[in-house]
């Protein structure tokens, strides 16, 4: 058993979205509904935690919240003025398809709080590794804006303090979540000591973001892996990507750190994504980061819920990460598995490959 630790604030499913459905704000012709990012995809993967018994063997978590001064290492000081504003005025939007009701801002820094704590725990010794079941998520948000119903960069906020504490300069992170990691890009762009890899449904969320031309600048330059995969890519697809470009990429930068950008929008079960990956699909691509980790950093590793959209599939698909990240004898089945690992195209495809094959000369500009 590893000891991996649980970050989990009940406050953090407090998070209102408002009555959006899947769009800014309802209106018109938009029937309001419940926010696609919901309090029940994260709440029932802890529950199922708790019902299998695997909670009781992760260590517990706590977290102050993100300061201003730690917000303030990412965000401009004008977004965080006006986020703030509107959170005491009782609702507002971030910026783009990123509305919220009263207490966002000291939610959302609940949720920044919970990745900083568990990143320093991980970098001090005092876990293996961790997975923050954070909310509201953070991948989408940039310094100046709120996207995709993300609020505060968590991860980048906690790569920065744990690099203003010295206890870490070189870290990687790796963003599964099926939609382009747009925030944690831009934060770390023209940074050479930060490697970030995204593999995300080509052109899908954001627009015009996420492409393979987008490799950083200035001494950030090549340090920015952008694997725009194909809708319908499966089980084949994404592990042949980490296999031959994602580890790879991971052993040409030799971090002292990796972080997980842990979205489970790219299920097959996923109502705002278009791949076919299950339970195990997750599970693999954690234990191909775990090994490259015990290899690289001393099996420094921390993952940071992002993105998922199926309230009865996420806590499969979540469970299995950190059976896998715990060493647990705890196996939870995955009721749709087998069936989704028979569907058509769960291979890989030779479009699929001829993209990879593309990429691989990018990684000799990672240093």
């Amino acid at each position: 058993m590893k000891r991996t630790g649980f970050a989990f604030h009940e406050h953090c499913m407090w998070h209102d979205a408002g009555p959006c459905s899947v769009f800014d704000q309802p209106g018109g012709f938009i029937q309001p509904g419940a926010a696609a990012e919901h309090p029940e995809t994260k709440r029932r993967l802890r529950n199922l935690l708790e019902v299998s018994g695997l909670h009781e063997q992760l260590v517990p978590v706590k977290g102050a919240p993100a300061t201003r001064d730690d917000l303030l290492r990412f965000h401009t000081e004008r977004y965080i003025n006006a986020f703030e504003a509107m959170s005491e005025r009782g609702f507002g939007n971030a910026g783009q398809y990123a509305p919220f009701r009263q207490d966002a801002f000291p939610i959302a820094c609940q949720s920044a709080g919970l990745a900083m704590a568990t990143v320093e725990a991980v970098l001090r010794g005092e876990l293996d590794n961790g997975y923050c079941l954070s909310r509201p998520p953070g991948h989408h948000a940039e310094a100046d804006r709120g996207m995709g119903f993300c609020l505060l960069g968590n991860i980048p906020i906690a790569i920065k303090a744990a690099q203003a504490k010295g206890l870490v300069r070189k870290v990687a992170v790796i963003d599964w979540d099926v939609h382009h990691g747009n925030g944690t890009q831009q934060a770390f762009y023209s940074d050479a000591e930060v490697l970030t890899i995204s593999l995300h449904h080509d052109n899908n969320y954001p627009l015009d973001s996420g492409g393979i031309e987008e490799r950083g600048e200035g001494s950030g330059w090549g340090n920015n892996l952008n694997i725009p995969l194909p809708a319908g890519s499966g089980i084949g697809c994404y592990l042949a990507a980490m296999d031959q470009l994602v580890i790879p990429a991971l052993e040409r930068f030799q971090p002292e750190l990796i972080l997980v950008a842990c979205g489970y929008d790219a299920s097959a079960m996923d109502p705002l994504g278009c791949m076919l990956l299950n339970a195990d699909s997750f599970g693999s691509l954690t234990a191909r980061v775990m090994a490259a980790a015990e290899r690289l950093c001393g099996g420094r590793l921390v993952m940071v819920h992002e993105g998922g959209y199926s309230e009865g599939y996420v806590p499969f698909c979540g469970h299995r990460v950190i059976e896998t990240l715990s060493g647990s004898e705890i196996r939870v089945p995955d009721p749709a598995g087998a069936d989704i690992a028979r569907w058509g195209q769960q291979s890989l495809q030779p479009h699929q490959a001829v993209l990879l094959e593309s990429l691989r000369p990018y990684l000799a500009d990672i240093r």
